[in-house]
């Protein structure tokens, strides 16, 4: 049986009354079918006819850049991440998006890096997305235009860095539209230099509304959960809501009607599978078990320092045999572009390895047996 596919029978008889706790009361099977009933009845949305590739739900982790101790892009290592998350059997992965030192990019490592991802995902199960943005209208065009020519399932894309307005991101985005052929995410949140305001869920609605491959948003603009109910109360017109903000409101968000999760969390594909999977199937337990062992992983950031959106989750990168070291690049002062990469290390003391690993070791139940390689 895979280990993103356990079934509730399974995982209780893996249990123990002390794993549990004395106190600890499951779900009866009747319960459980019920809490699974209720939210496919909370999910029901008129029938759609699917524009593009089917795949575009479910949990798509970007993926981290990785780097030499020079500062350069490891295109080999970048690719063998897709591979990684592909055989962990997650939907779909994305890059370049968020945080992860992609500001710190240059445009042609951003194209090599896509072209890479292409070939590494060429005739695999999980879907390849792009982030397709750009200071201006012109920036973006060459990355959309670098997208279509490679054909990946999807793009997606935040607001302009020089927007200001409204207006700015609905000329932004229906200039994309018009050269697109694939569904588009819209993240609702602008990276370091923008300024201006979150995309509105009418304008949202609205794209929806004019091309059937927008209506699929990520979203993680205040105030979140208002939001994500309206907009999940606009199918068809709206496509598909993803769930972001590092997978912390994930399940919860899932019962709301999300239908995905974009994050930073590339590293633990196979357990966001799992949490995935359970709780599409009904087996709402082990999707919570899975998570809580997902969650007791991400709250180390209380604890141990760096970016959020790297730190030590490259440690695991390193422990699943995938990255070959810790290092990232890093903003100037004031987030300001330096001129040349500036390189800096995760460093991790021993007691930190120590609650790194033990906490790696709860989720085995959920990590994919095997190698990737």
């Amino acid at each position: 049986m895979a280990a993103n596919s356990f079934s509730r029978r399974s995982f209780l008889g893996a249990l123990t009354v002390g794993s549990l706790g004395a106190s600890s009361e499951l779900f009866s099977k009747s319960d459980s079918s019920l809490l699974a009933d209720d939210a496919l009845a909370a999910n029901a949305v008129p029938a759609r006819e699917i524009v593009g590739d089917p795949r575009v739900r479910g949990p798509f982790p970007i993926l981290s850049t990785p780097f030499f101790e020079s500062g350069e892009v490891d295109y080999e290592t970048l690719g063998n991440q897709a591979k990684f998350v592909d055989w962990c059997e997650s939907p779909g992965m994305i890059w370049p998006q968020a945080g992860d030192a992609v500001d710190l990019l240059t445009m042609e490592e951003k194209l090599q890096g896509m072209e890479v991802l292409a070939e590494a995902t060429r005739g695999r199960k999980s879907a390849l997305c792009l982030g397709v943005q750009g200071k201006d209208i012109d920036e973006m065009l060459v990355y959309a235009k670098k997208a279509e020519e490679l054909e990946p399932a999807a793009i997606i894309s935040r607001p302009p860095d020089n927007g200001t307005t409204e207006d700015d991101l609905f000329e932004y985005w229906r200039a994309l539209m018009k050269v697109v052929n694939r569904p588009v995410i819209i993240q609702t949140s602008g990276g370091v230099k923008y300024k201006g305001p979150a995309p509105s869920v009418e304008l949202l609605i609205q794209l929806g509304k004019e091309s059937p491959y927008f209506g699929y948003v990520k979203e993680e603009s205040s105030p979140i959960e208002v939001r994500m109910q309206r907009l999940i109360a606009a199918k068809p017109d709206i496509k598909c809501v993803f769930s972001a903000m590092g997978g912390f409101a994930w399940l919860y968000q899932l019962r709301i009607g999300t239908e995905g999760l974009v994050t930073e969390r590339a590293p633990y594909a196979d357990v966001l599978a799992a949490v995935w999977n359970n709780y599409e199937a009904g087996n709402l337990v082990v999707a919570a078990d899975a998570y809580s062992k997902l969650l007791l992983m991400l709250n180390l950031r209380e604890t141990i320092g760096g970016n959020n959106l790297r730190g030590f989750s490259l440690y695991i990168w390193q422990k699943r045999g995938v990255f070959k070291n810790r290092l990232s690049r890093s903003y100037g002062p004031g987030s300001s572009m330096p001129e040349k990469p500036i390189v800096s290390d995760m460093p991790l003391s021993e007691m930190q390895i120590a609650e790194l690993d033990m906490r790696f070791e709860a989720m085995k139940p959920y990590l994919k047996e095997g190698s990737w390689k």
